[in-house]
């Protein structure tokens, strides 16, 4: 469904390259490995923004191995950190979970500025072109721009949209959305809710009453609530997906702006944090700039040498 162009992702992780994949070439090529080049390794991964705990879990790892001899050059160190960082994600789907006998939901959040509304037109633009249909409901009634601009995707890619006056109760709108999705036989219904800060409690706590709106007109919706993250915000993304999270219950991130962040690591930050799995990933501004996860290729993006 969605295309695989993951050389876009290298060439997008070419400021985390930067920091990390030459960083290591440059420490590790053609070089023995001693206590002091581990330790070296390690702060490279925190600047990476993987995290101080993934840092010190990974390279703990290194440390086993080269203690007991099993590692001594820089070139099979970096082939055991690549081998070890993919481990840690495991099996999980990067695929979009799609209802069999309901419309599929797929609940959008995010705070202001991470490009939410942009990555929506995309997921709904990538499933119309698999041949499912696809509505939108622009249920951030608190900004007539974030309306009007939806509506402007919406256009673009030739996709309905519910709307409702300005100002109107994002629940009543949604209501409205999953109505027209139920009444319509429409296979996917995308809402995209208004941009909050995670700190704003009164925003986040509205998010349980659209989950519970869609859910009493769409039984086991939403199928997908996935969280916009800005790739270029390192650690602040971590706490921004806690605290979605417990408001929420996000089912998946969609990783944004890939194209211009030094800070990719956050993703597996977030992921040893609080194993949400990432779906998609966002390279540019087109609708046709999305794609799915793939742990194996991004974590080869990471360690390339610039």
């Amino acid at each position: 469904m969605f295309k695989k162009a993951w050389e876009v992702v290298r060439r997008g992780f070419a400021r985390t390259a930067s920091v990390l994949g030459s960083g290591l070439h440059s420490l590790l090529h053609g070089r023995d490995l001693d206590s002091a080049t581990i330790d070296d390794i390690e702060r490279l991964l925190i600047a990476a923004d993987v995290g101080v705990k993934g840092a010190r879990e990974i390279v703990a790892s290194l440390r086993d191995e080269f203690a007991a001899g099993r590692i001594v050059k820089g070139e099979d160190a970096l082939s055991h950190l690549k081998r070890t960082v993919k481990a840690r994600w495991g099996m999980e789907s990067s695929s979009i979970r799609f209802s069999s006998t309901n419309p599929t939901v797929v609940l959008v959040v995010g705070v202001n500025g991470v490009g939410k509304t942009t990555s929506v037109a995309k997921i709904a633009h990538s499933i119309q072109k698999s041949g499912k249909s696809v509505l939108l409901c622009a249920a951030d009634t608190f900004r007539a721009g974030a309306v009007a601009q939806l509506a402007i995707w919406a256009d673009r890619i030739g996709v309905e949209l519910i709307r409702g006056p300005d100002g109107a109760d994002p629940a009543s709108v949604v209501f409205d959305a999953a109505d027209a999705a139920v009444a319509r036989k429409v296979d996917v219904l995308i809402v995209d809710t208004a941009g909050r800060l995670h700190t704003q409690d009164h925003l986040m706590r509205q998010l349980a009453k659209l989950k519970d709106v869609i859910a009493r007109r769409i039984p086991g919706a939403p199928h997908e609530t996935l969280l916009v993250i800005d790739a270029t915000s390192g650690q602040n993304a971590i706490r921004q997906a806690e605290l979605f999270s417990k408001a929420a219950e996000v089912t998946g991130l969609f990783l944004s702006k890939l194209d211009g962040t030094a800070k990719g690591g956050v993703v597996l930050a977030i992921h040893d944090e609080l194993r949400i799995p990432v779906k998609l990933v966002g390279t540019g501004e087109t609708p046709e700039d999305v794609q799915p996860f793939d742990p194996d290729a991004f974590v080869e993006a990471m360690f390339a040498e610039k």
